[in-house]
């Protein structure tokens, strides 16, 4: 498999990660904020599973199957092969994504439900697949989960410009799943199961949920885009260009990191390399970070 395949059990719930990629991307380029004394303040804890020898910043793209009271639901689904996308090294790519899903034990057939927290290009690539020159549901049974503001959003986004990076991935990873009547649009704080209900995290995009698990006493959140690296459990105002509304964003952090923070919470990062999972601590001088 591309990852190391991990599991998370939060009460009866397991969570599965699966990887499609993994990145070095330079701090600065990513939070402007992110200078190189900046960043070395963090370095102690941020090594070294998400911060290399070289300062670039290490960032996984994966998608988590959560199991819970007899439905299998996938949180976001990364890029996807041979989408076109105005981004050097992640612009029709080819994989072994669904061959890595299939030998995690899970049949695109028999997912139940598909929620994106998000609909950026990298949280909606495998909604489909290519076939025959068509792009096709890849979970032909699943019921696909959008939050109807984001939809609404990016929607008239799209029809402003289709040939827009909106319009590129709505077109071939979001539209062919409304047209094939497998879509519903939700509210943010939808339940799927008495046990995984949808958080609004809003600001990276204007309808941005995080996915909240409670059982058997036990809590975890899937972040999404809330935070793209723990650097910014930190640094909760260093937001970034391609935020919607990086104000919100930053207060989004803020209030995360003050609710969860210290407490038993496990909180799984949607784009935190290998190990993924941990707590929001206060550290020796005070501050937040991410502990693994």
């Amino acid at each position: 498999m591309t990852g190391d395949l991990l599991q998370w059990k939060i009460g009866d719930v397991r969570v599965t990660r699966i990887v499609e990629m993994t990145t070095p991307i330079d701090p600065s380029g990513m939070f402007p904020k992110a200078t190189a004394e900046a960043m070395a303040s963090h370095a102690e804890w941020l090594r070294p599973h998400f911060l290399d020898d070289e300062g670039q910043m290490i960032l996984s793209i994966h998608c988590l199957v959560v199991e819970s009271q007899g439905q299998t639901i996938v949180v976001d689904t990364c890029v996807g092969n041979g989408k076109s996308r105005p981004f050097p090294g992640i612009s029709d790519l080819q994989t072994p994504f669904l061959a890595d899903f299939r030998a995690a034990g899970f049949d695109p057939a028999t997912i139940d439900v598909v929620t994106c927290t998000h609909l950026h290009f990298d949280h909606v690539g495998w909604n489909t697949m290519l076939v025959d020159g068509v792009w096709v549901p890849t979970f032909p049974n699943a019921r696909y989960l959008f939050h109807a503001l984001e939809w609404e959003h990016w929607d008239a986004e799209a029809r402003r410009d289709p040939t827009s990076e909106p319009g590129l991935v709505l077109g071939d990873s979001v539209a062919p799943i409304v047209a094939a009547g497998l879509s519903s649009l939700v509210a943010s704080d939808h339940r799927i199961t008495d046990e995984v209900y949808l958080e609004p995290t809003p600001g990276h995009t204007p309808g941005h949920v995080s996915v909240h698990i409670s059982s058997g006493g036990e809590e975890a959140v899937i972040t999404g885009d809330m935070t793209h690296h723990p650097v910014q459990i930190a640094e909760t105002d260093w937001g970034m260009g391609y935020d919607s509304d990086t104000a919100q964003g930053c207060v989004t952090r803020r209030e995360f990191v003050d609710r969860y923070g210290d407490t038993a919470v496990l909180v799984i990062g949607t784009h935190f390399n290998t190990p993924t999972a941990g707590h929001v601590r206060r550290g020796p001088d005070g501050g937040w970070r991410f502990v693994v």
